[in-house]
């Protein structure tokens, strides 16, 4: 046995164990992109580096053997430097979208992607569920929202943007009239009450992701119907007709949410009551200029708008929160059903004293888009107020590139990334461009996410993968392949499932 010392703590280890088993024996943890057990160390990917006591240059953990008496230390500034360096090197030339800009643009976060494969599967009601996790008003959306998605399409670098708002707004007219539309399932009741000003777009949001946690919700509201600006505004009636808007607000409405009609606050409801009378205060009321502000809402207003504290939504006095028009989100309705949602998490992270996640996550951004197959172009029905017919919808929903990486939630790289807030432009490197292979097995190769670690060429030879995986190419552009110009699931006929578990990236992946 060997004896050392790994951050002033002494450990045991069997001859031929390396820095990193010695620290795994202590709990001491120590990131690895290009080692997983069972696998001859590569020291490829230098995110392991760590001190030793009198080396004056860092050592590959999973590389470098345990010696009697070593002084190991795992981490410093010099050490985290390194690291975040190997990273942003790795990135440097990683060609891949963590999230696809289709749903980073869209102001509520929709996974427009898997919405987009439910279609394509022929499965709605599963689209409806993925839209409904982050759209409460779909139908209405896919008529009068003005894409943002689509403006950030890679499709619409080859031809034209995927028909996201359409499709979107395919699937809730298909649940909308199925006859048993979606209801999200929600929590017990918490007991906890909050009074919502406003049931347009930005109340009916939160009331919606409230209720769905338990919390009671009233929605008060100055008009007979609830829709706000969505019933009340100039609005072409031929493009959303109302028997829309009555649809979507009723299927809301079931929900633990009781609307409380010609409800206006500073002439029917005091506001101080309402803060004595409900945990919180929701104010959604659209146009603060409707109101007397200085009356109606004792806070803080400038320029018109209610003032708070992004991303809490706090305006200014205990319990009271506001989002929507109120705030200045009135330009896109989206903006204010996205407000509603964020102010909800806000509310419930209030309600329950914890606190509210604002991290933000990193995100590889690609420059270009994935290799296209499907060569249909997009189509429009003939007239505006018309949706696609159920074949047409399957085949437009087609033309998504499926930008969004498939391993995004548990990619390895990523996690890193974030957490030595690496950069992916630190370094000038010119990105591949990636070749996209899918094998008859279900098994996805994307060569622009490979970071040349090796491990899948093992892992194929440890099973006795009668072909298995080499490198090709030199630098920069070398990548993992099927030699002899074997198709993928010829290469991976064993090792396939073990392979994707231990790929750091989405390099491989199941559709």
């Amino acid at each position: 046995m060997i004896t050392l010392t790994i951050d002033n703590r002494l450990v045991q280890v069997p001859d031929g164990a390396t820095i990193l088993d010695a620290a795994d024996a202590l709990g001491i943890y120590i990131p690895t992109l290009c080692h997983v057990k069972g696998c001859s160390p590569s020291t490829s990917c230098m995110v392991c580096v760590v001190q030793v006591e009198g080396v004056s240059s860092l050592a590959p953990a999973c590389g470098a053997l345990a010696m009697p008496q070593m002084r190991v230390t795992t981490d410093s500034d010099i050490i985290r430097a390194a690291r975040k360096t190997a990273v942003e090197l790795l990135l440097s030339d990683h060609t891949g979208d963590c999230i696809a800009p289709c749903q980073i643009g869209c102001p509520a976060g929709m996974d427009i992607p898997q919405m987009l494969r439910h279609i394509a599967a022929g499965d709605d009601r599963a689209a409806i569920a993925v839209v409904k996790r982050d759209i409460p008003l779909p139908a209405i959306l896919g008529r009068i929202c003005p894409a943002p998605c689509e403006k950030v399409c890679h499709r619409g670098k080859i031809d034209q943007p995927v028909a996201i708002c359409r499709l979107k707004r395919y699937v809730a007219d298909v649940d909308l009239f199925s006859g048993e539309p979606f209801t999200p399932s929600g929590r017990v009741n918490t007991g906890k009450t909050v009074a919502i000003v406003g049931a347009g777009p930005c109340g009916l949001s939160a009331a919606y992701y409230l209720a769905q946690n338990g919390i009671s919700c009233v929605l008060f509201d100055d008009h007979d119907l609830p829709g706000g600006a969505l019933r009340y505004a100039d609005i072409d009636r031929e493009l959303l007709p109302l028997e829309i808007v009555d649809k979507e607000t009723q299927q809301i409405l079931k929900l633990n949410i009781l609307f409380k009609p010609r409800q206006r606050i500073g002439r029917d409801v005091d506001f101080d009551s309402l803060c004595s009378q409900y945990h919180t205060v929701f104010i959604a009321a659209g146009d603060p200029a409707m109101y007397n502000n200085a009356v109606d809402f004792p806070l803080e207003i400038s320029d018109g708008k209610i003032r708070v504290s992004r991303p809490y939504y706090t305006a200014g006095r205990a319990g009271v929160f506001a989002g929507g028009g109120c705030i200045g989100s009135r330009r896109l309705c989206v903006r204010a059903v996205a407000d509603g949602k964020e102010a909800a998490k806000a509310i419930i992270a209030y309600l329950n004293n914890t606190q509210l996640d604002t991290k933000r996550v990193f995100n590889s951004r690609s420059v270009q888009p994935p290799p296209c197959e499907n060569l249909l172009s997009r189509t429009e029905p003939t007239a505006p107020q018309e949706g696609y017919a159920p074949d047409t919808a399957q085949q437009q929903s087609q033309r998504c590139l499926h930008c969004d990486c498939r391993k995004a939630d548990n990619c390895r790289l990523r996690q890193l990334a974030e957490r030595l807030d690496a950069k992916q432009n630190t370094w000038a490197g010119e990105k591949r461009k990636t070749t996209l292979q899918f094998g008859s097995n279900g098994i996805v190769y994307e060569s622009g996410k490979c970071i040349q670690c090796g491990l899948c060429i093992q892992i194929a030879k440890q099973q006795a993968e009668p072909i298995g995986l080499t490198f090709a190419g030199r630098g920069f552009t070398m990548a993992a392949e099927a030699p002899f110009e074997k198709q993928l699931h010829e290469s991976l006929t064993i090792a396939a499932a073990d392979c994707v578990k231990n790929c750091p990236t989405g390099a491989l992946a199941w559709k």
